[in-house]
This record gives C-alpha cells, structure tokens and sequence, in this order.
C-alpha cells in the first residue's frame, strides 16, 4: 500500500508539473528558434512548422527571432505567426 501511495505522489507531481507548462505553437511555414532563459540559463529551442510545444514549466524569458522578448509564466500559450509573437 506505501508503495501504491508513493508511486501515485511521484506520478501526480509529474503531472502537475507538466501541465503547469507554457505553451508554444508556430502557426508560420517554417522553423522558428527561440533563445530561452530560465533559471539563470539560456538555452536555443527550435521550434518546427506548426508544431506545439511545452516549455517553461516555472516560467522564462523567451526571445523570439524577430528580438521580441516575452515573458511567458507556466500557464501561457505564445503563439508565433508572421514571425511575431502574441500571448494568449
């Protein structure tokens, strides 16, 4: 039974921890990269023709390739269209 518990912790931790991400969807034709500073690091994210990814699961600092800079906390959804970026 302890185990079942602790198994059912790690496994609901790591699902909050996932859903709290921010996402990013590129709706543009082509791969975009990102430079992305969080926790003190930085860090390029290539982001492909309309594909979704989450990232960010404390928030972070993204720039975008235009030199944007957003501010995306782990509820975000920043969408790149035009090669611009928009919070939602």
């Amino acid at each position: 039974m302890k185990t079942f518990a602790i198994a059912f912790g790690a496994a609901f931790l790591s699902s909050v921890a996932f859903a709290s991400a921010a996402t990013v969807k590129n709706l543009d034709g082509e791969s975009h990269t990102l430079v992305v500073s969080e926790g003190g690091s930085q860090s390029e994210v290539s982001v492909g023709a309309g594909e979704t990814i989450d990232i960010c699961a404390d928030g972070c600092f993204i720039t975008l390739p235009n030199g944007d800079r957003q501010v995306l906390t782990g509820t975000d959804t920043l969408e790149i269209e035009g090669g611009v970026g928009r919070i939602f």
